[in-house]
């Protein structure tokens, strides 16, 4: 899905805009032996799960509404996470297009039983699209960076989309010139 990007400070829009704040949200998860893999320590797919719900519940509180998974940018795992380990996913609105947003979160863990500071074991970017009742694209409100770091974040995820659009382009000129050539994918 293709999205227009608002300027942060001079797009006009019929929508106010939300300050990141008001959607930052935090989802919490003791990890157990059903979390695991078969090296005994979380499986992935299982803290995937949770940056999709941690995401998806900070795109839904953003856009007022249902929002759906467009994409996940990128997801790096840093650390092993552990059974014991108290997962903290830390999700928050870095910046709003036409109907889509960028939601960045941060991976936390701690041993449950301890008080020691926790350590990031993780981050991901996923891109999410607001829609309406009937599955169809609907406008979010831009996000207004509070903080410098909000400010920054916003900037890189533009940087990022501008990556994803050229990527997506690059890939669909491939493709037509090779279809042009006689090449059958």
């Amino acid at each position: 899905m293709t999205d227009q990007a608002p300027t942060m400070e001079s797009e006009i829009t019929d929508i106010p805009g939300k300050p990141t704040s008001a959607s930052r949200t935090t989802l919490s998860h003791i990890m157990t032996h059903n979390d695991t893999n078969l090296l005994g320590t979380v499986h992935g797919g299982v803290i995937m799960k949770l940056v999709d719900d941690a995401a998806g519940a900070v795109a839904g509180r953003h856009s007022g509404g249902p929002a759906v998974t467009a994409s996940m940018d990128e997801m790096v795992f840093l650390e092993p996470v552990r059974v014991g380990d108290l997962l903290h996913v830390k999700a928050q609105v870095n910046w709003t297009g036409r109907t889509s947003m960028e939601v960045g979160v941060r991976i936390l863990a701690e041993r449950w039983n301890e008080s020691t500071s926790p350590t990031q074991v993780g981050s991901a970017y996923l891109v999410f699209t607001a829609v309406d009742a009937d599955g169809k694209p609907r406008r979010v409100p831009p996000v207004m960076p509070e903080t410098d770091r909000d400010r920054r974040r916003y900037q890189e995820a533009q940087i990022r989309r501008t990556h994803r659009l050229a990527r997506r382009r690059a890939i669909r000129e491939l493709r037509e010139r090779r279809a042009a050539e006689g090449y059958e994918d």
